[in-house]
């Protein structure tokens, strides 16, 4: 996966995908849940994210107070010493981690704690949500990081045409 090539297109087409996602929140059509779902459904039938985890390597997701709690009890730590191992508090008050790629990334793309990671990740790239114009301005930040977000927004501009 070439993921220099998918970064440069999604730097291309930044202003044509706010454009469309932009259009989706002035006038969603009736369907777009449903759109949202089949689009999201089949880029992840095409993309694997265990080739790539470019999300992994390169952001950290924020950590809940739950979050903290099921790693840690998964980890069998303290939450208070999984903190100190792992986190940091970032500028906008929120629990990160220290140092990336992520320390629970396996050489092999896989993820170490995959059953209890955090929700973030476990949503990210955010594609299979409902009302997924509210999150237009992450989207266009996740389609630079994530090429099946690159990907997804492509094909949501296709799936709307028809």
């Amino acid at each position: 996966m070439d993921l220099e090539s998918y970064r440069e297109q999604a730097i291309k087409k930044q202003k044509e995908h706010k454009k469309l996602l932009d259009g989706l929140k002035k006038k969603p059509p009736k369907n777009l849940d449903y759109i949202v779902q089949k689009t999201h459904d089949d880029v992840f039938g095409d993309i694997n994210c265990l080739q790539c985890a470019n999300c992994c390597k390169t952001t950290g997701p924020l950590y809940t107070e739950k979050d903290i709690e099921r790693i840690a009890k998964h980890l069998k730590m303290k939450a208070a010493d999984f903190e100190a191992k792992f986190l940091r508090t970032d500028e906008d008050n929120d629990k990160v981690l220290q140092n990336l790629p992520c320390y629970f990334l396996n050489d092999d793309n896989t993820c170490s704690i995959y059953e209890v990671r955090p929700k973030a990740c476990r949503e990210y790239p955010h594609t299979d949500r409902k009302k997924i114009y509210q999150i237009n301005n992450l989207m266009i930040k996740n389609t630079l990081i994530c090429p099946a977000a690159f990907e997804f927004v492509e094909r949501i501009k296709k799936n709307l045409i028809k």
